[in-house]
């Protein structure tokens, strides 16, 4: 591709859908390689907004607001970053020839939606999963559990992130809970959710896959810590034999070579031993992947930036390295952090403040990032100082 001068006639336009922090180091990233940036959220001043060229707040998931602002705009990509979008409008916006959507816009309506997905991977792409199955109302949930799913089982929505509506279930006096909490958390109101079968793994992975002008690359996989469905923690790389690494790299190509277009892809899996299976997979960069900041010669961030632009990649391990969150700790505006020195004086270590205008006692706020010689005290080093930041109260 060729690249032109921001704010001029030359420029290449991306517009980022969602401007949190991901889609931030993604603005960041393109920057850097001479192109103009439009970041988009549903809120003001939202991290990515604060470094774009331009800045707009809509509803994401009205489609007639999304078209407007893409005719406004006349972005040449279309750059998604989160899963609440009207992707039926960018199959249109597509399919019309007024912008170039990553992947593509099927990739986006395809993989915001679980059933969707689940049903590409384990029925067209035959990828070992777990048990499944698609509920509309409480009685068929209860039915799925009863007819072979089993407890202790995973009820999700069919569209959501980052743990939101998720709830693992023991036994049936939980089941109307579940369905009541995936209905309230979803990203639609849509009466619909998965239910899953308890897979007994050793660990998880994100194996982030790039599909660029030259193939397919894969990062070196990334290990991960999640509670309720979010990521607390993540290193890389990841230990694993080789056959469950070339199982699971067989695995991301099938799915992202049916998803097709170019940019980074994160596709959980679950290991043990040998054996792998598919979990999930996000057209897009991944939060477990914040440590490639750190660890990586190119970061995911630089990756997709590259990929979409149609330029090299270099997806090479430099270091071992792992990431912690930082958390909002109370429900308050403008917070400030406390620690900084304390965590920057952790050896290899660095701290990204994402600068959310809002935090919430589990937002995520900020990461720390560590360097080492080994994942085992890159870990230690990244929890030591995500630790050492304390978000308090503003002063008036």
């Amino acid at each position: 591709m060729r690249i032109g001068t921001p704010l001029s006639p030359s420029a290449v336009k991306v517009m980022m859908l969602g401007a949190g922090e991901l889609g931030k180091e993604v603005m960041i990233e393109l920057q850097r390689l001479g192109v103009e940036v439009i970041a988009v959220d549903r809120y003001a001043n939202a991290p990515g907004h604060q470094v774009a060229h331009r800045a707009h707040v809509i509803d994401m998931t009205d489609a007639k607001a999304v078209r407007a602002l893409v005719e406004k705009e006349q972005p040449h990509l279309i750059v998604p970053e989160i899963e609440a979008i009207a992707t039926d409008e960018l199959v249109r916006i597509e399919a019309e020839g007024l912008a170039r959507v990553i992947p593509t816009a099927n990739a986006a309506h395809i993989t915001m939606n679980r059933e969707r997905i689940r049903r590409l991977a384990a029925e067209e792409c035959g990828l070992a999963t777990s048990k499944y199955a698609f509920c509309s109302s409480l009685e068929e949930l209860e039915k799925a559990i009863d007819g072979g799913i089993g407890y202790p089982c995973f009820v999700k929505p069919v569209m959501s992130s980052s743990g939101k509506g998720q709830s693992k279930i023991k036994d049936s006096d939980q089941v109307a809970k579940a369905w009541d909490y995936a209905m309230a958390a979803g990203r639609v109101k849509q009466a619909r959710v998965i239910v899953e079968s308890e897979i007994k793994f050793d660990f998880e992975i994100t194996l982030l896959t790039v599909r660029h002008a030259g193939g397919t690359s894969f990062c070196e996989p990334i290990g991960h810590v999640q509670v309720d469905g979010d990521y607390v923690e993540s290193w890389q790389a990841q230990p694993m034999t080789t056959a469950a690494l070339e199982k699971s790299r067989a695995m991301a190509k099938a799915i992202t070579d049916k998803l097709g277009g170019a940019g980074i892809f994160g596709v959980e899996l679950f290991i043990k031993g040998d054996d792998v299976w598919f979990s999930e997979v996000s057209p897009r960069p991944h939060d477990t992947g914040l440590v490639t900041l750190v660890s990586q010669h190119q970061s995911e961030f630089a990756l997709h930036a590259r990929a979409i632009l149609g330029l090299p990649v270099d997806t090479s391990l430099r270091v071992p390295g792992a990431s912690a969150v930082i958390y909002g700790g109370m429900e308050a505006k403008g917070i400030a952090f406390e620690g900084l020195a304390a965590a920057l004086s952790v050896p290899g270590s660095e701290v990204r403040l994402f600068g959310k205008p809002e935090a919430f006692k589990k937002r995520r706020m900020g990461v720390a990032l560590a360097r080492a010689e080994n994942v085992d005290e890159a870990r230690a080093r990244a929890k030591k100082a995500a630790g050492s930041v304390k978000p308090v109260a503003a002063q008036s």
